[in-house]
């Protein structure tokens, strides 16, 4: 069955990356399209409070706005192909480089953006067809890392492939997994609390159950059962992601970003983002040095 929007869409592509995990918990949320193509180990995937298992070769399509925890399930590090596409060029939103930046102009998505919006969100991929897609994202990561010549062209054709693959590998919705996950209300509500108080060196625990409805003690249940994580180690995967993408711009001070991302010193901040992401945030700041030049 060929789907209507598979006749019009022009896609552009914002980010390629690959993102290799030897443990991973959190919660992300965009303003664009996501295309994640899981090259090794597992995963859950929580899509809009629905939990999907992700194995190597699996396809997963999260359109705007879909808030997305993922968590590894397995000792094998996670490795990620990821693309971040609009399905239309727009003069404006091509600008945005900053993906996961959400604020009152991002929030915004244009009608036909949605387009996939209830598109079934996972697809299984035969070995065969695993190669092929493997194939053409790292050509699509090639091409858009070397700025090759029609560099936006090549990329919207490659990305038009990839996701004919994952229409391919779609099977009856019936046939997939995907439960919601208990809970999920009070984690929804918990989640989206911290994400509007991260800045605030105080938040704790109390606070934000008390936000969620729940007592502390349950809402510490649900973390630890549903996500496998706790609240505050939750509430430190939001600042270091915050952290990250204030980095990013390049334009302010560590100390700075540390205020604002709630946490007390320059000196806990550092040794959170090191425990996190394995390197001091200097050395972060120097390794994405190029990217910022790219910007």
């Amino acid at each position: 069955m060929m789907e209507a929007w598979m006749n019009t869409i022009s896609p552009y592509v914002r980010f390629v990356k690959i993102v290799k995990s030897p443990s991973l918990s959190g919660e992300w949320i965009d303003f664009d399209h996501v295309f994640t193509y899981i090259e090794q180990g597992e995963a859950e995937f929580i899509l809009n409070g629905v939990r999907y298992a992700a194995r190597e070769g699996d396809l997963f399509l999260m359109p705007p706005m879909l808030p997305h925890i993922i968590r590894t399930t397995s000792e094998v590090p996670l490795i990620q192909y990821i693309i971040h596409f609009d399905l239309y060029y727009d003069d404006m939103r091509s600008g945005w480089k900053e993906t996961g930046l959400i604020d009152e102009q991002t929030r915004q998505i244009p009608e036909r953006e949605q387009a996939l919006a209830d598109v079934f969100p996972v697809a299984h991929l035969r070995t065969s067809d695993r190669m092929e897609v493997k194939k053409r994202f790292l050509l699509m990561q090639k091409v858009f890392l070397d700025e090759m010549q029609n560099r936006d062209l090549r990329t919207k054709a490659i990305a038009t492939e990839l996701l004919y693959f994952f229409h391919k590998g779609q099977v009856d919705r019936n046939e997939q997994e995907g439960k919601l996950t208990k809970g999920w209300g009070v984690l929804e509500k918990a989640i989206s609390y911290i994400h509007a108080h991260y800045a605030d060196a105080g938040l704790d625990n109390t606070t934000i159950s008390q936000h969620a409805g729940v007592s502390t003690n349950h809402l510490s249940f649900l973390f630890k059962e549903q996500l496998q994580i706790t609240i505050q180690k939750y509430v430190t995967h939001v600042r270091i992601e915050q952290a990250k993408a204030k980095m990013m711009d390049g334009h302010k001070t560590m100390t700075v970003v540390a205020e604002e991302v709630g946490f007390s010193s320059i000196h806990l901040f550092s040794r959170s983002f090191k425990a996190t992401v394995g390197i001091t945030p200097s050395q972060f700041f120097a390794a994405n040095s190029a990217i910022r030049k790219e910007g």
